[in-house]
């Protein structure tokens, strides 16, 4: 019977370490998990994983980006409003400030 190995255990900082180098480094999934002594399904799901992840977060900035972005067109709407009152309270002024003839 063969002999049953114990469950490794990999921290986040590995993993990343791990799908960055399969990522950025021109290599292969199964000569990278090779040379880290890893299966390459388990390589594979780091990766499917890390991407999902990375889709997530980009979704999520991308949302705040859309938020922000509504808020100050919301901001500038506003003050071109107050711009608009502005103006014309200072022309109804400066037409009540010019000497009366008579």
């Amino acid at each position: 019977m063969a002999e049953k190995r114990s469950r490794r255990r990999f921290t986040t900082e590995f993993k990343a370490q791990a799908v960055k180098r399969l990522l950025d480094g021109g290599k292969g999934l199964s000569e990278v998990a090779t040379e880290l002594g890893l299966s390459t399904g388990q390589l594979s799901t780091w990766r499917g994983e890390h991407l999902a992840a990375g889709s997530a977060e980009a979704l999520a900035q991308r949302k705040a980006e859309e938020a922000e972005t509504q808020r100050l067109r919301r901001e500038v709407k506003r003050l071109e409003e107050e711009n608009l009152i502005l103006r014309k309270a200072a022309a109804v002024f400066a037409r009540g400030v010019q000497p009366q003839s008579g």
